[in-house]
């Protein structure tokens, strides 16, 4: 079977004969392939959208007439949009839901399930807080749910200002706002201030000393002067850590260390520019995330992602729902494979 990557091979080949030991993100002139002429939509997750972006400026110095539009209304609109077929590829920051699999298949969508880099998700608060040197999962439900309902500082605990707490959240439609409900529980509160746009949440949590949020890590390294990130007591192993890479990356940032994704139409993938600019995703994106505040995936996990773009229509399907149509718990390493998979 002959990969798409094949055809990155010769790129790059044509490509260093035209421009030396130029490092790739320099390189602004045209070269083989870059004929191409398309247009490829991605929506979805608001954490995995600037990976997109960044793979989506690389590949347009190579291939200026391909127009790359990257969306981020959110994981649960992006799986709407794809399902109505407005979108090539969606972005995800958790896997394909049961009953969103249902509705793709309803729909006649096929797709590739594709992880591309890891995410720690961040509990974030106010720089001048010196009062919260870390936080348990139960605190968290006291802060975040309906039941404990905490509405001051010092209801959390005592030694706490009584002061109240404000709460910024993602959208009800981020996947980052569902990953948060399978963490702390179901019964979020209602009283907070959400949104889609990442940035807003920068914006009110530094603008108030008694608020909290949470989002991706990418967001909070990009703002680390305007805010702290908390660090989240682990039970197995007894101890608190922050959001850092190795502790994503060793999963002792748990349980917020997750993988995202991107899912891929392999009707879309039919078109030479989608073939394209997917293989060239999985090719580049390893060695763009800690760019932009992410933390690559091992290479044993890409190079089985790499594998799948061989047979598109042989490779489609989800390892996160089994047969039963329930969701699929563990650890990337574990459920990402064939055996796993199901269209």
């Amino acid at each position: 079977m002959q990969r798409f990557s094949v055809t990155f091979g010769l790129l790059a080949l044509g490509l260093f004969f035209i421009t030396g030991c130029q490092d790739k993100s320099a390189v602004t002139t045209p070269v083989a392939g870059s004929d191409l002429k398309g247009k490829i939509l991605i929506d979805g997750s608001s954490t995995v959208k600037p990976i997109g972006e960044a793979v989506a400026n690389r590949f347009n110095k190579l291939h200026p007439g391909v127009s790359v539009d990257v969306g981020g209304r959110g994981t649960g609109n992006g799986f709407k949009l794809f399902e109505n077929k407005e979108t090539d590829i969606s972005e995800a920051s958790r896997p394909v839901k049961p009953s969103e699999l249902e509705k793709l298949k309803a729909a006649g969508i096929s797709f590739l399930e594709l992880p591309v880099a890891y995410d720690g998700l961040t509990i974030v608060i106010h720089p001048e807080n010196d009062w919260v040197q870390q936080l348990t999962i139960d605190q968290l439900k006291q802060i975040f749910l309906k039941a404990d309902n905490a509405t001051t500082w010092k209801d959390v605990d005592a030694n706490w200002p009584e002061e109240q707490i404000k709460l910024f959240a993602p959208g009800t439609g981020s996947g980052t706002y569902d990953y948060f409900k399978e963490v702390v529980g179901e019964d979020i509160r209602e009283d907070m201030s959400f949104n889609e746009d990442d940035n807003a949440l920068v914006v009110g949590v530094a603008g108030n000393k008694y608020s909290i949020g949470f989002f991706g890590v990418a967001y909070f390294n990009e703002n680390r002067e305007k805010l702290q990130a908390v660090p989240i007591f682990n039970p197995e192993l007894e101890k608190a850590f922050l959001p850092e890479k190795e502790n994503i990356e060793n999963n002792n940032y748990a349980p917020f260390s997750r993988p995202l994704f991107v899912y891929v139409s392999t009707e879309s993938l039919k078109r030479s520019e989608m073939q394209a600019f997917v293989s060239f995703y999985i090719e580049e994106v390893s060695g763009l995330v800690e760019n932009v505040g992410y933390v690559k995936l091992p290479d044993s996990i890409m190079e089985r992602a790499q594998i799948l773009l061989d047979d598109p229509e042989a490779s489609a399907g989800t390892c996160f729902v089994d047969a039963q149509g329930n969701s699929r718990k563990g650890r990337l390493d574990e459920l990402f494979n064939d055996a796993n998979r199901i269209k």
